[in-house]
């Protein structure tokens, strides 16, 4: 609900509420089938081994009403209870990742770029929830989220990449290793200019930039270790740097849009 948080605009509870729910219906829906698809595929990976569908704790046709019917409500509330951008960013979300991400990740490197596309998408449908439209700053916001994933799933990946080779799953810490990490690294470095393009949006305050680059500049230090040498040691210090990177962004984000805000209104 970040995106809804920092767009522009007054907070509506109501939709705040349905905004949450058919965003939470959605990934759902999206999982559900996603992991109808790889069932034969989770059960070789000990990730993911424990799954419902893989451990025959429910049917498949079980799985397959659950995401059709949480896909449907999902994007029908989001449609009458908040926008139609919103309710059709939610169904690109299903499809996206469910039919095409899903898909290429035994077909194709190039699904990594996909499956962060999907990964950006939420903050959009908050931010669309809030104004009804995607100004410049909706996709700078999916821009910086879309960047994240890269650093995050990249070294995720390169510590069971064990796991996506005995699943025949094509990604890059499997095939291309090397490029695993460079790409890690170069998206890591890419969240400098994005960060800095908030301020001259008008979306937080100039002060937005220092903060921002202390914590982008830890994230981009551990890349570049595993740029270096790509090892598992450098792969989960990487990881566990993404995780709280993610959420102390967002933060930050939100509190300088505050004092943004604040500023603002004392000039009036």
């Amino acid at each position: 609900m970040a995106g809804y948080a920092i767009a522009p605009g007054a907070t509506q509870l109501a939709t705040l509420f349905w905004t949450a729910a058919g965003t939470t219906l959605c990934a759902c829906s999206a999982n559900a089938f996603n992991q109808w698809i790889e069932t034969p595929y989770d059960a070789q990976m000990s990730r993911t081994r424990n799954r419902p569908l893989a451990r025959y704790a429910l049917s498949p046709v079980h799985a397959l009403m659950f995401g059709a019917s949480t896909g449907v409500a999902g994007v029908t509330s989001l449609l009458a209870f908040v926008n139609p951008v919103t309710a059709g960013l939610g169904l690109a979300n299903i499809v996206l990742y469910a039919g095409v991400y899903t898909r290429m990740k035994r077909l194709t490197i190039a699904n990594t770029w996909v499956g962060a596309v999907v990964g950006a998408i939420p903050p959009l449908m908050g931010w669309a929830a809030a104004t009804g439209t995607l100004s410049p700053g909706a996709w700078v916001l999916g821009a910086i989220m879309f960047a994240w994933q890269f650093p995050h799933f990249n070294s995720l990946a390169y510590t069971l990449r064990a796991d996506y080779s005995k699943a025949g799953y094509r990604m890059m810490s499997v095939t291309r290793p090397r490029l695993n990490a460079r790409v890690a690294l170069r998206y890591s470095l890419l969240m400098f200019p994005l960060c800095a393009m908030l301020p001259v949006l008008g979306i937080t305050d100039p002060l937005f930039v220092v903060d921002s680059s202390i914590v982008n500049a830890y994230m981009a230090v551990c890349a570049y270790r595993f740029w270096k040498r790509p090892e598992p040691k450098h792969s989960r210090r990487l990881f566990f740097s993404s995780i709280a990177h993610l959420p102390v962004l967002l933060i930050l984000i939100m509190a300088h849009k505050f004092w943004q805000d604040r500023k603002s209104q004392s000039n009036i």
